[in-house]
Formats: C-alpha cells, structure tokens, sequence
C-alpha cells in the first residue's frame, strides 16, 4: 500500500529515464515560452486600453497622472512593454499551470488529475485578487509616503511616465504571486510533498518571512504594515485550512483503497 500511495509520481519515473522526462519538461516549457511570446504580441495590442483605464481611474491624487512626463523617447515603450508583459502573464499563467498539470498526471490517481485540474481556474483568479489588493489598497498606501518625501525637501516634484509605472509594477505584480500560495499548497499537498502537521510547524517561520515582506513593501509606518500583514497572514491560515481538507480527503480515499485491496486479496 505504501508503495502506491507514496510512488504515484515514482510510477511515472520507473517508466520514463531521466533523459525523457528532462525532454519532456523542456517541451513544456518550450510550450509556454511561445504562448507568453504570442500573449506579449496580444498585449501590446490591448496595453493601451488598460494604460487609459489606469489613467482614468487613479487610486491616488497625490501624483496626478496627468502631469507624468516623458524623460526619454523609449519611455513611452517601456510603459507599453510594462503593461503588455502584465497581460501577457495573465493569459500565460493557466496554460503554464495545465502544463505544469499535463507533466506530474501521468502519476496521480484519476481523482487526484480532476482535482488538481480545478486549481487551475482558482490560481488565476487568486493571482487577479493579488493584483487588485496590490493596485487599490498597497499601491496608494505607498504613493503619498513617497511623495511625503518629496515635500519635506522641498523638491518640485516631477515623475517619469516611466519611473511611475514601473514603481507601480514593483509593487503591485509581487502580490499577484503571493496570493497564489494557497493554490500552491494545495497543490504540494496533493502530491504528497506538504501536509497540515508540516504547515503548521513552518507557522512561526512563515509568520516572520510574510512580515518582512509585508514590512519591506510597505512604508515604515505601523499602519500601512499591519494592514499589508494580516491578509497575507489570513492567506497562511487559509492554506493551513485547504491542506487540512485535502489531506483528510487523501486519507479517506487511501482508507478506502486498502479496503478494497483486502477485498481482492481476500
């Protein structure tokens, strides 16, 4: 029993050698290479409908986009390039999941594949939810400190299209990832590399790392740290939660498989 239940991914190995399965995964990648290739084309084409929205929907007033300047000639590229990259990421993130679902299947059972397809949809999702909380509630957190800044030394403030944008980035996509990790855990949790115990032994561990990010993307003021902390503390517990349901569900179906093993043995 131990054997199956552990080698899903062995079962896999034993029939593939080493150099098939790097193949394999270099197809794959291959794969999704092309599709983010494609997706940035397809990017480009939409960038500046998102680049208008973003223009007339500003989660902050101390920096009137208006009043952004061009410091170079490619800056107007760049920015072009920032929000296409972005798309191109969105559109690019379900297929990189499926193949990255299409690689490990061949060893997991039939209901480990159908569950582990549904996280699929659920990743871009949270990835978008990541965006958004970065977009609306960090993004204008951060804008008036650093414009603080810029006040007290008595400097007329002046903002590259291009230095504004890619702040906003740096910001923002970061938390498109960090919210992916419930999905992740889950994920792990299915193949049997996570469990609920092993989370919660990392609790104190995760805690201190999600703070110094929260902390490090945040400006230095209690406030705006906390507010940034607890949801990616509540993201931690979620994923404590959703690893605790897959695993019970994995121990239910394992029951199951040993009865039916005796069965047939009997």
């Amino acid at each position: 029993m131990s054997g199956e239940k552990a080698g899903g991914l062995m079962r896999k190995t034993r029939d593939m050698t080493l150099e098939e399965h790097l193949g394999e995964l270099r197809k794959r990648i291959i794969r999704v290479l092309v599709v983010f290739v494609l997706a940035m084309v397809v990017g480009l084409f939409y960038a500046d409908v998102v680049i208008q929205y973003v223009q007339a929907n500003p989660v902050s007033e101390e920096v009137p986009l208006s009043g952004l300047v061009s410091l170079s000639p490619s800056d107007a590229l760049r920015v072009y390039m920032q929000f296409a990259f972005l798309i191109a990421v969105v559109i690019t993130l379900p297929v990189a999941l499926l193949e990255l679902w299409a690689f490990v299947a061949p060893g997991l059972r039939p209901l480990e594949k159908r569950v582990a397809l549904r996280f699929i949809p659920a990743a871009l999702l949270l990835f978008l939810l990541g965006l958004a909380f970065g977009y609306y509630i960090v993004f204008p957190m951060i804008l008036p400190f650093m414009v603080g800044f810029t006040e007290k030394i008595g400097t007329q403030p002046l903002y590259g299209v291009a230095e504004y944008f890619g702040f906003m980035f740096n910001i923002v996509l970061p938390f498109g990832f960090l919210f992916e990790l419930p999905i992740i855990v889950m994920f792990l949790t299915r193949l049997r590399i996570l469990n609920p115990a092993r989370l919660a032994r990392m609790r104190r561990v995760a805690y201190f790392v999600l703070a110094v990010i929260a902390i490090t993307l945040t400006p230095p003021e209690i406030v705006s740290d906390i507010l940034v902390t607890i949801p990616l503390l509540v993201l931690y517990e979620a994923s404590i939660w959703l690893s605790t349901l897959v695993y019970r569900k994995q121990l239910q179906e394992d029951e199951a498989w040993e009865r039916e093993f005796a069965d047939q043995e009997s």
